[in-house]
């Protein structure tokens, strides 16, 4: 089975929506702080971003 960087890139957006909406509930919780949940966040982001990127790439070639 062959995964592609548009196949990560979807995965990767959709955790991004998924803990958007599950680390405000955490927070609220005292499960995780509100830094742990803005951390976490700033790295699927990121990751997320690299896809963007390379998927975007990909489309140029």
């Amino acid at each position: 089975m062959t995964v592609s960087a548009a196949d990560k890139m979807q995965c990767a957006e959709r955790e991004l929506k998924y803990r958007r909406r599950i680390y405000v509930r955490l927070v609220e919780r005292g499960k995780i702080t509100q830094a742990l949940a803005d951390r976490e966040l700033e790295l699927m982001d990121a990751i997320a971003e690299d896809y963007r990127k390379q998927v975007a790439q990909e489309r140029l070639v």
